[in-house]
């Protein structure tokens, strides 16, 4: 079962150059290479890696709105209009209950915090969404399906401010781009380096990373020949620097240097990976998609976005959440978080789970939830992190977050904190006008370790 679901707005893959530059596409690498150089001199330029920068995220967009209910937040005291059908269960927290819906990441909660007082007040999927990936609210009501940025996502921001590191992109989403997870202001060049495709099938191959048959079986004779198999290779259109007379440039060169790149070949080559830590992740698409991130954090990419849709549970909640879709993301998630402390890259890798508001307290007449910013969960481990916390609670019906209570901004300031960035910085748009990174966002001091 692919993740790649509409929610209930029917949401549409547009260009993101149509939109502001805001991510419903992402670019491929020899186009993000371009890019860089071309605007080396813009408003928007900035040095390479930064000294000291050396936590990197992996962000899990659980695009549709997550029930908290459902998950980290239930509710057994509640009405049974309330409570819903699935039951708590005890988690590795003392006194803490998750759904039972989530017994394996209940196995690692001394491994992870949920932060259970996040809220705001839109409801829409676009204005949540947005405000979830950048932590900054739209300037104007956004319907639930339109795609729109205002403001550079966080991965974007996260390229800005590192850029490439030994020849890697520093912002990958996979399979696709949340819909505000681009740039806006901040240039293509700081796109989301996309992988598309299934990772658990067969001959899985990632597009401007493996060279084309007829380079890698060495029958490209000439220069003329190894450029027409370069652009055979399927790259998402920049239409601003789109140039039909680029020649074999730097360009191409650079990219041949990621092609080439042993760090790049070894963490995008799932075959080479353990067959038992394959297994532990799920052989289905999510969870190998988790695994590849966890591949390609260790070799340096600052930022990956793992994109799971499919949350948007208008009817049928409970018997979703009994489901296979569920059933990955426990397993998945759960597996992510026990590898990467097995590994000793946990302290330097911050893992977040959210989605862009959570579900209506009353459970409606089809058996499922509605869209409710009042109150949602937030999963997060790692880059100090405390193990085994809950942060801030809801009432006792679910309906608002009431002890402790944050907002996307004080989200967003804690992950730009995590990651070494200032989050009081002020950025500059292409014709010059201040940005704050983040307006008024305080750390979500229980979040520090």
């Amino acid at each position: 079962m692919s993740q790649l679901r509409s929610n209930c707005a029917g949401m549409k893959r547009r260009d993101f150059l149509q939109l502001g530059l805001g991510g419903a596409l992402g670019l491929g690498f020899s186009d993000l290479l371009r890019l860089r150089a071309g605007a080396a001199e813009g408003p928007a330029a900035r040095p390479a890696v930064r000294p000291g920068a050396d936590v990197n995220c992996i962000l899990v967009w659980l695009d549709g709105g997550p029930s908290h209910y459902e998950s980290f937040d239930p509710k057994p005291g509640a009405p049974a209009e309330i409570r819903g059908d699935l039951k708590p269960i005890a988690t590795k927290i003392p006194g803490v209950h998750f759904s039972e819906s989530l017994p394996k990441l209940a196995g690692v909660a001394d491994r992870l915090s949920i932060l259970r007082s996040l809220h705001h007040k839109d409801p829409n999927h676009g204005g949540g969404n947005h405000y979830l990936m950048t932590g900054t609210p739209t300037r104007v009501p956004v319907a639930c399906g339109a795609s729109v940025t205002f403001h550079p996502s966080y991965g974007s921001v996260v390229s800005y401010e590192r850029g490439l590191h030994d020849g890697l992109p520093a912002y990958v989403s996979m399979p696709q781009v949340s819909r505000s997870g681009g740039p806006n202001f901040l240039g293509g060049r700081h796109a989301p380096f996309v992988v598309d495709g299934n990772p658990n099938s067969n001959g899985f191959r990632v597009r401007d990373v493996t060279l084309p048959t007829d380079i890698s079986e060495g029958r490209a004779a000439g220069r003329l020949q190894l450029r027409q198999s370069l652009d055979q290779m399927r790259r998402y259109a920049d239409k601003l620097a789109e140039d039909p007379a680029v020649s074999f440039d730097e360009y191409y060169t650079q990219g041949l240097q990621l092609v080439h790149s042993p760090a790049a070949q070894k963490a995008f080559d799932l075959g080479g990976e353990d067959a038992k830590a394959r297994d532990a992740y799920g052989r289905n698409d999510f969870g190998q998609r988790l695994l590849l991130a966890r591949r390609l954090v260790s070799v340096g990419v600052s930022f990956v976005t793992v994109y799971y849709g499919g949350w948007d549970h208008h009817t049928k909640l409970f018997e979703a959440y009994r489901g296979s879709h569920v059933q990955r993301f426990d397993q998945g998630m759960a597996a992510l978080i026990r590898d990467l402390d097995e590994r000793g890259q946990l302290d330097r890798t911050l893992v977040i789970a959210l989605g862009e508001f959570g579900r209506t307290p009353k459970v409606n007449k089809d058996a499922g939830r509605d869209h409710w910013p009042g109150a949602m969960s937030v999963l997060l481990a790692g880059a100090g992190v405390p193990r085994g916390h809950v942060i801030g609670a809801t009432d006792p019906k679910g309906y608002y977050a009431s002890d402790n209570v944050y907002r996307p901004e004080d989200f967003a300031a804690t992950l730009y904190t995590k990651l070494g960035i200032d989050p009081n910085r002020i950025l500059h748009s292409n014709t010059g006008r201040p940005v704050p990174l983040v307006n008024e966002g305080r750390v979500i001091r229980e979040l520090m370790a």
